[in-house]
């Protein structure tokens, strides 16, 4: 089937649709569990943030650790600001989407005020569910 083919979709598209996506989710759950096994079994034969490897029947199972680091904001801005390095710090202005609710709400802002401002963001979704519940 082309991408641009789209004379005619079936039942048999949709019930093959469903199918999939059903097992999909079953087979991330087993992936999940076994995956789950395999930090345990690392957790108690390495320690839990130390890297490790096994082989078995020609298989080799491998875990890494990733590690990142970033600055503790109120820890990071107050160190700055004692060193007098506020070039250092962004200040970043950006809209609580909670308090203009609110004030919505209250008819303290009047939406006509925000003309503009309002980005609306659409992405397309496709679920396939059968009328009748299996």
């Amino acid at each position: 089937m082309g991408k641009n083919d789209v004379s005619m979709i079936t039942g048999e598209m949709l019930v093959k649709y469903y199918e999939l996506n059903k097992q999909k989710k079953e087979i991330e759950m087993e992936m999940n569990t076994l995956k789950d096994t395999f930090q345990a079994y690392f957790n108690n034969l390495v320690g839990s943030d130390h890297k490790g490897e096994i082989t078995v029947s020609g298989y080799k199972l491998q875990r890494q650790i990733r590690k990142t680091e970033k600055y503790d904001e109120v820890e990071t801005i107050k160190r700055l600001e004692e060193l007098q390095m506020n070039e250092l710090i962004q200040v970043v202005k950006k809209p609580d989407d909670v308090k203009i609710k609110a004030a919505l709400n209250l008819g303290l802002l009047n939406p006509n005020q925000l003309e503009g401002c309002v980005i609306t963001t659409t992405a397309p979704a496709i679920t396939v569910k059968p009328l009748i519940p299996k």
